[in-house]
């Protein structure tokens, strides 16, 4: 029997109460993947951004301001996130306060080159707080129905709000000090949860949780082969070298094969059911999203190198390919693989991430690396996640 429908209100607003965590077939909305793809527009600007620093030989500044506009922008989208599997009504109001952080993300998305180029965070700091101050509207309104997650609301909207007035200050502050305000006001903002979440734990479908979050993953490792194919593609009309070009697509290719196959090696939902299994699934997310999104920047740099357009050296350039396969890699096996693996799999992922990241001072990185990540997934089909189905891993997250 159909349960029925919640009542709504005379503006036609349903009452946010809080979802069942255990519901049958929740999968992403339409409105889930349309927020997604606005994201992926702010994370392909700050890799394009990265992959223009580092080929001008600005590596330090470069990473410190690809690691600043992205915690913004994963920091958003993750917190939209956990609210959406918690208190999702799809009613006009939820979905307007929705739409109005997507046009947060892109006046964020605008500013991004100037925080590249001149160290200039006032637009991406502006874009952010629309992002937040929707978003504490959405946790006042959880509130009025959350019944025992109430506390958890109330402490979300009011440690939000706190921290977005101390954003404002980075705007005042001298240059010589910007990057250790960063620092404390990122940690405020991972404390929020933490501090909210003790008060009356807000109900998450573990299921529904880490779809999005493997959602959001595939978008970003296409943006990888996107980036790789528009870098060969505008190599060739230089007339590059076409044998070097076409060994970078094809490690970009197998690469790019290669991680989604391990992210979606283990069954995940099993890694959130938990308080502290859930902070440390989606905060080391943080470390993967953006080491998929520089991935993309690395292959481009690779492309730059062999087209004689980029001031690294070749080593150099290699390390900007295999340090975020690396991440990626330990990334997933810290927080979901490894407790579904056995002893060979816990050997041989880690291994590889190591030996990929070691690939620069061999004289064949690109070829090696190909192996390498090969090599992995080969292990993974012979060894199936220990308490889980290998179809159903592969199939969803």
């Amino acid at each position: 029997m159909t349960p029925p429908a919640p009542a709504r209100s005379p503006y036609r607003l349903a009452p946010m109460r809080p979802r069942d965590p255990h519901e049958p077939g929740r999968t992403a909305s339409s409105l889930e993947l349309f927020f997604d793809l606005v994201f992926v527009v702010a994370v392909s600007l700050a890799a394009v951004q990265l992959h223009h620093a580092l080929t001008e030989a600005h590596v330090a500044a470069g990473v410190l301001s690809y690691a600043m506009v992205f915690f913004a922008i994963w920091w958003a989208w993750m917190n939209f996130t956990w609210f959406a599997t918690s208190f999702d009504t799809d009613d006009w109001l939820y979905r307007v306060l929705t739409i109005v952080q997507m046009s947060g993300v892109l006046v964020l998305a605008s500013g991004v080159e100037a925080a590249f180029v001149a160290h200039d965070f006032t637009v991406v700091i502006a874009g952010y707080l629309v992002m937040r101050v929707a978003m504490i509207a959405q946790w006042l309104r959880a509130a009025g129905h959350a019944g025992s997650s109430r506390r958890a609301c109330q402490t979300y909207a009011v440690g939000i709000g706190v921290v977005q007035l101390l954003w404002l200050s980075l705007l005042v502050l001298p240059a010589s000090v910007v990057t250790i305000a960063f620092v404390v006001l990122v940690a405020a903002e991972l404390a929020v949860p933490v501090v909210a979440e003790r008060r009356g734990l807000t109900p998450w479908h573990p299921h529904h949780i880490t779809e999005r979050f493997g959602l959001f993953t595939l978008i970003l490792l296409g943006e990888s082969l996107l980036a790789s194919a528009n870098a060969v593609i505008e190599a060739l009309h230089d007339e590059a070298a076409l044998g070097p070009l076409l060994s970078v697509a094809a490690l970009a290719l197998i690469v790019t094969a290669a991680l989604w196959w391990i992210y979606f090696w283990p069954p995940h939902h099993t890694a959130i059911t938990s308080l502290r299994g859930s902070l440390r699934y989606g905060y080391v997310h943080y470390f993967v999203f953006a080491a998929a999104g520089a991935f993309s920047a690395g292959i481009e740099v690779e492309v730059d190198v062999l087209s004689h357009h980029s001031k690294l050296s070749e080593v150099a350039a290699s390390f900007t390919v295999t340090v975020p396969i690396a991440i990626f890699v330990l990334g997933i096996w810290w927080i979901a693989l490894r407790q579904h693996a056995d002893r060979v799999v816990n050997v041989v992922v880690p291994a590889g991430a190591v030996l990929v990241l070691l690939d620069p001072v061999i004289p064949i990185p690109i070829t090696l690396t190909a192996v390498i990540m090969i090599v992995v997934v080969v292990v993974l089909v012979l060894r199936p996640p220990v308490g889980g189905d290998r179809a159903g891993a592969i199939a969803s997250p």
